[in-house]
């Protein structure tokens, strides 16, 4: 990273200043397919910004597809052919419903990619999904929503089908897909939402442990259980549905 690159200004868009200072080093080749990010203290340094908005600028690039995050190595600069054409933005999640919808679209798909990763999980793939896990069990007894650490595992899953196309899905949904503010605006106590992230960790085990089996039945079942489980949750919020 160029590091003359000025301090950004604007309080209330520095992310948004980042974002776009950090796609302009890719798309200028400063930053290419395959490099790793500078880590968060250098970025702070080159650009004068808190690690807070160092965070929210990694995560934006995340959800557009631009780079993917992997616990405990690092965020790299994805090539352009993984930066998939196909999003899901924000406005496809402004509401309930469309949020509900979302979550059938993964459960057709995702029930699948967990069967094919247990068919075709590497040990790397095992070693970051473990990863992910420990994350999210760090997340929870921190007290935060471990959306990051959720949407890793989801990632792993995809990748260790070894089909790249639902490896592009995932970078294209981004940690958006995951739906936490809708399930936090629920809850009405920090027991409760202690306790919904628990049952979802659980729920991520039990994947995890039939993928690690190499039991593509049970992996799949486990997948369908812990997405429709969460549409579910969602659906009984809804007051319409009452």
């Amino acid at each position: 990273m160029d590091t003359s690159t000025p301090a950004l200004r604007k309080p209330a868009s520095l992310g948004i200043q980042l974002v776009g200072a950090l796609t302009e080093n890719i798309r200028s080749g400063r930053l290419q397919a395959g490099d790793k990010l500078p880590t968060e203290a250098a970025i702070m340094k080159d650009f004068g910004v808190s690690r807070t908005v160092v965070r929210e600028a990694i995560s934006r690039l995340q959800a557009s597809g631009w780079v993917d995050t992997r616990h405990g190595i690092g965020t790299f600069v994805l090539p352009q052919s993984e930066h998939p054409s196909f999003r899901i933005s924000a406005e496809h999640m402004g509401t309930l419903r469309e949020v509900i919808a979302l979550l059938e679209f993964r459960i057709s798909v995702e029930t699948e990619a967990a069967a094919l990763a247990a068919l075709r999980r590497t040990d790397e793939n095992l070693r970051v999904m473990q990863l992910a896990l420990q994350a999210f069990t760090l997340a929870l007894e921190a007290g935060h929503d471990a959306v990051a650490a959720d949407h890793q595992l989801h990632q792993e899953i995809a990748r260790a089908t070894q089909n790249h196309h639902f490896t592009d899905l995932m970078h294209s949904m981004g940690t958006g897909v995951i739906p936490r503010a809708r399930i936090s605006s629920i809850l009405n106590t920090d027991p409760e939402r202690q306790n919904y992230l628990r049952r979802v960790h659980q729920e991520h085990e039990s994947i995890y442990n039939a993928i690690a089996e190499q039991d593509v039945e049970a992996a799949r079942a486990a997948m369908r259980t812990h997405l429709a489980n969460s549409r579910e949750r969602l659906r009984k919020s809804d007051p319409d549905n009452h």
